[in-house]
């Protein structure tokens, strides 16, 4: 069942296909609230440390498939949720979310999972009260095969490893496509202009009494 509690907290997310970009621009939004007074935590992928499970017991067989990542996505995300976003939001806080739904949706998509099918899986996710959208950097070029740098990263090492570069490069520009065009809601692009947009929009909708955040999430990061 899809979560339509409506909390009295601020649920920003983060979405775009490089981890180190979703990173910085998270980081940037967190060090933009706190110049306006609002404290804020930020929830990041692999907070339950399922992906570097498997890695770690993949090193030889990867033959992992698209849908056993996105379960595995979902499954760290209720993870997030329970331990690091419902606490927060429940006490009012601001936090961010790095990445969230759109980034699974588009990195099934893209590599060949039905959009409903993700979007069935991930209903039991809170909808953001802002959506965000990173600038994309070295969009010519294809994910680093890395396991530590993100979940899209994650995923071209256990999807194309014995793939050509051009793989995992093709699937990365119709990802960055379905990113430009999300399905139901619109995307703040999160250049400074944009992170500046979602300052206003937090610090003119929240209650003076409420400026700061009262709860810590129990693993999610400042």
């Amino acid at each position: 069942m899809a979560d339509q509690i409506k909390y009295a907290g601020r649920l920003i997310a983060v979405d775009g296909s490089r981890g180190k970009d979703i990173n910085a621009a998270a980081d940037a939004i967190g060090a933009a609230l706190k110049a306006a007074g609002i404290e804020c935590a930020i929830s990041r992928w692999d907070a339950s440390g399922l992906f570097t499970e498997l890695a770690s017991g993949a090193r030889t067989d990867r033959n992992v498939s698209i849908r056993s990542l996105s379960l595995i996505y979902a499954a760290d995300l209720a993870f997030r949720l329970r331990w690091e976003i419902r606490p927060v939001l429940e006490s009012g806080g601001v936090i961010i979310a790095a990445p969230y739904i759109e980034t699974a949706l588009a990195f099934g998509s893209s590599c060949g999972l039905d959009d409903d099918w993700i979007r069935q899986l991930l209903r039991f996710a809170p909808a953001a009260t802002i959506y965000g959208r990173i600038e994309e950097r070295k969009m010519h070029k294809p994910w680093k095969r890395r396991t530590d740098r993100g979940y899209c990263e994650f995923g071209a090492v256990m999807l194309d490893a014995s793939a050509p570069k051009r793989a995992s490069q093709a699937a990365r520009r119709v990802m960055m496509s379905k990113l430009d065009h999300p399905r139901g809601h619109t995307c703040t692009e999160l250049g400074a202009k944009g992170i500046q947009k979602i300052v206003k929009k937090i610090t003119g909708t929240r209650p003076a009494a409420s400026s700061r955040s009262t709860s810590r999430p129990r693993n999610a990061r400042r």
